[in-house]
């Protein structure tokens, strides 16, 4: 049943592509990181005339999302689906919710507290043959949802795995393989992070390309049970999972905590997901202790000096001692350690002033549906790969070990 929604979804995506284009192989948006906020977003250019709007990042989203806003409104592309249309049930098969309001548009409500309308416009994004930005594309009637009660100060664009998050629908609407890959930037650095959609190359200056320094392991579905109706049905996340082995630090020292959190059960509870909307790792309880307690010893026996924690932080450091002694952790991927993702102190620690450092993992608590969250902190400056087709993830660890950095795409001919 699902299948058949995918395939007419993806037909209809790709009869809505303008014929008088040349398809490309790849596309690409800029990523900034914002601060305070501590999110990522990236720009994008929607109606007739091209609107620039700026959306947060949602790994896991399903839906491009947007607020009410007047010079939007006024596109004269913009256009709602019906409710009765072939469109709307899709949405409806994605969602819990879907109802008509008194025009007959179709209105979603992916949750229960908020709702929006269905909606179609026009998408202009960059193409790329993974150097930098080439042709300009557009994207008749893409479908995105529109919610007139600003309960979204800014909107989300949703990379989740969902028929209508953003990868799906570019896969669908250029018919190239239903594959992303994220590189988030530092807010202390100058340029813009980038996304890619499509096929490699990925190439970072120096001349570097960097997909081919990926790691595959394997990507997990989850399938959770929903209560409805006195009937149960299942519906599958649109979250990115995968299965750790174990934790190091410093490579000689495991972390000891109930290894049946790192699997997933039968209600889709424990496993690891990633995620660009928390800023910072978020571990269950006891596997936030076992870390701590670790870190803190490998610290001390580095000579750094222990200070009290500042929240949301359980473990800081002084700084002025620590030239260098800050504990390396390893994400194990394979129980024989053959393939590990390796978090050094640029991605593991946050400064909070000139003579203080924190470990950037939150406690979690014991009530954690996800044993592991990885936050943005852990993934910036790393390039990851989510190859929706073969569900597998593609990891590089820092690609500061190899004189380049998220910042680095040319994006100078944009």
């Amino acid at each position: 049943m699902e299948s058949h929604h995918v395939q007419v979804l993806s037909l209809l995506l790709i009869l809505c592509f303008t014929s008088s284009q040349t398809a490309p192989s790849s596309l690409i948006l800029p990523i900034s990181k914002n601060f305070p906020s501590l999110q990522y977003t990236t720009n994008l250019s929607l109606g007739t005339p091209p609107n620039p709007i700026t959306v947060t990042i949602d790994l896991a989203g399903p839906f491009l999302w947007l607020s009410y806003d007047q010079t939007l409104s006024s596109s004269l592309t913009l256009h709602s689906a019906h409710c009765h249309s072939l469109l709307c049930s899709l949405a409806h098969f994605s969602q819990t919710k879907t109802l008509c309001n008194k025009n007959n548009s179709c209105i979603l409500y992916p949750n229960n507290n908020t709702q929006g309308e269905l909606t179609l416009d026009v998408l202009t994004l960059h193409a790329s043959n993974g150097l930098k930005p080439t042709s300009i594309v557009n994207i008749p009637n893409f479908p995105f949802l529109y919610s007139s009660t600003k309960t979204l100060p800014i909107g989300l664009v949703g990379l989740g795995s969902s028929q209508f998050g953003l990868p799906k629908q570019l896969a669908g609407s250029f018919n190239f393989a239903p594959k992303f890959a994220i590189c988030l930037p530092r807010e202390s650095r100058e340029g813009y992070g980038v996304m890619f959609f499509g096929d490699e190359p990925y190439v970072f200056s120096p001349g570097i390309d960097v997909s081919k320094l990926l790691t595959y392991i394997p990507l997990v579905n989850i399938v959770r049970p929903k209560s409805r109706s006195n009937v149960t049905m299942f519906r599958k996340s649109y979250d990115y999972y995968v299965i750790i082995k174990s934790i190091w630090v410093n490579g000689k020292n495991k972390l000891h905590f109930n290894s049946s959190l790192l699997s997933i059960d039968k209600q889709g509870n424990g496993g690891t997901r990633f995620s660009t909307i928390h800023p910072y790792s978020i571990m269950e309880s006891s596997i936030f202790n076992s870390l701590a307690k670790v870190f803190i010893e490998e610290g001390l026996a580095s000579n750094l000096t222990l200070v009290p924690p500042i929240e949301p932080f359980g473990v800081c450091f002084g700084t002025r001692e620590a030239n260098g002694g800050i504990p390396i952790i390893d994400l194990v991927f394979q129980d024989d350690y053959s393939v590990f993702w390796r978090i050094f102190a640029t991605n593991s620690m946050v400064q909070m002033d000139n003579d203080i450092v924190c470990l950037g993992f939150i406690d979690g608590g014991v009530k954690a549906t996800t044993s592991i969250v990885i936050g943005g902190l852990q993934l910036e400056d790393n390039l990851l790969q989510f190859d929706l087709a073969n569900s597998r993830l593609g990891f590089t660890s820092s690609l500061l070990l190899r004189q380049t950095d998220c910042s680095s795409f040319d994006f100078s001919s944009m």
